[in-house]
């Protein structure tokens, strides 16, 4: 199971970020890519604490939802919808300049994968309590749909 502590998974997602272009075709879901990317730096922002949340969530365990969410190896489904403190339509960071977002998102990827334990978000909204190996296993997870929603 991938996670950001395995070697070569981080430049790996980097370079597939690098891959998605402005006009790469969606292959499901709604988000342009420049909204995708922005989507994955609030995301990251979120988790690093950088973005903190509005509102505390209420600590639910789910453990065998964030199981199989996270560990098992079947692919997520398409359609979920998005968080809208983390959707660029709503309450997200609305997209600007794609590569500066896109760089935001990837300062957010290797900041997930240097930060110390205690400067992650203890808590996810659906999964209850997290670790940094569950975040690392998320980022992986989260990144990768969302890059190979728009083919890369």
């Amino acid at each position: 199971m991938r996670t950001l502590a395995d070697p070569g998974v981080v430049p790996s997602l980097i370079a597939r970020l690098r891959a998605v272009r402005i006009d790469s075709p969606r292959r499901w879901g709604t988000m342009t890519p420049h909204e995708m990317v922005c989507h994955l730096g609030d995301s990251a922002a979120m988790v690093l604490r950088v973005r903190p949340r509005t509102k505390e969530l209420p600590v639910r365990q789910r453990v065998l939802v964030k199981a199989l969410v996270l560990w098992a190896p079947i692919p997520w489904p398409h359609g979920i919808p998005t968080n809208p403190w983390l959707n660029p339509r709503v309450d997200g960071t609305p997209p600007s300049d794609f590569e500066r977002d896109r760089e935001r998102a990837i300062a957010g990827l290797q900041g997930l994968a240097a930060a110390a334990p205690d400067t992650l978000d203890p808590v996810h909204g659906i999964f209850g309590t997290m670790t940094r190996r569950d975040w690392h296993r998320w980022a992986y997870r989260h990144t990768d749909y969302h890059l190979r929603q728009f083919g890369v």
